[in-house]
């Protein structure tokens, strides 16, 4: 399970998704919840399905590696599904059951808002390296330094976290087969004993994860890092014609959003 969590991982590439400015992804994004959460019908979701898809077809992202981030959300999927079925009144599916027909198609709207949330964040980390990631909120984040919003830090904060993401769930991952080899059990049992199975686990890897946070400000200390004031970057953002074509195409796919929304599809 462990090693289906994707979030963070970055896919290199030389896509028209690829080569987008940051900024652009990060504004597009933006508007693509925007509108998933605007959508009421069926075209509405129609459509946002098909951006979805024609993202993930320009970023050569496959659906196996959507899927295989979903994985980890399954429960909670479910669950939602689950709820939306048995709780939402209208026509009985069969006379005298509780499932209704309105209740049905809830669901499955509320299964496509959850699971085109999920794939477009991981478009975005997918598509977009950690440091580009960090310059383009930097950049937009820029105006709020005039109310000494500590912009630098933040953006910095945010990229070392999505950094070592990956790394954890690698270093949790060695820890469990670490302890399955010496005989420990995570999977059996009541939940109260599952839970304090992962003891063995929690204490060594907070461990990890202080030791490795103090190498790596011992390391930025001996760069001699004192924050964003003065720094230059090897490669400077700048939009291009693609970048521009993307924001008129998300305006448009936002405006199609709402002029459906605005006749009930």
């Amino acid at each position: 399970m462990l090693k289906d969590i994707t979030l963070g991982q970055y896919f290199p590439g030389d896509t028209p998704v690829h080569r987008l400015d940051p900024r652009t992804k990060i504004v597009l994004l933006i508007v693509f919840i925007v509108a998933l959460f605007s959508a009421v019908g069926w075209w509405s979701y129609g459509l946002v399905l098909a951006v979805t898809i024609a993202v993930m077809i320009l970023g050569h992202i496959t659906p196996k590696n959507i899927f295989k981030g979903l994985k980890p959300m399954l429960f909670i999927i479910v669950l939602t599904a689950l709820l939306n079925i048995f709780y939402t009144s209208g026509t009985p599916v069969v006379e005298g059951w509780i499932i209704t027909w309105e209740g049905i198609g809830r669901s499955v709207q509320m299964i496509l808002r959850i699971v085109l949330l999920i794939a477009c964040t991981f478009l975005l980390t997918y598509t977009t390296s950690p440091i580009a990631l960090t310059d383009g909120l930097e950049k937009l984040m820029n105006p709020l330094k005039k109310i000494r919003v500590p912009v630098h830090e933040m953006t910095l904060m945010m990229s070392m976290a999505l950094r070592f993401i990956p790394t954890l769930i690698e270093e949790t991952d060695k820890i469990m087969s670490a302890q399955k080899a010496r005989g420990a059990d995570f999977e059996t049992g009541s939940l109260v004993r599952r839970a304090k199975a992962l003891l063995p686990i929690l204490v060594p890897l907070f461990v990890s994860s202080f030791r490795r946070a103090d190498e790596l400000a011992v390391a930025m200390e001996s760069r001699c890092y004192h924050g964003g004031e003065g720094r230059t970057r090897m490669k400077q953002m700048k939009l291009s014609r693609a970048d521009v074509v993307a924001f008129i195409l998300g305006a448009l796919f936002l405006a199609a959003v709402f002029v459906l929304r605005h006749f009930g599809l």
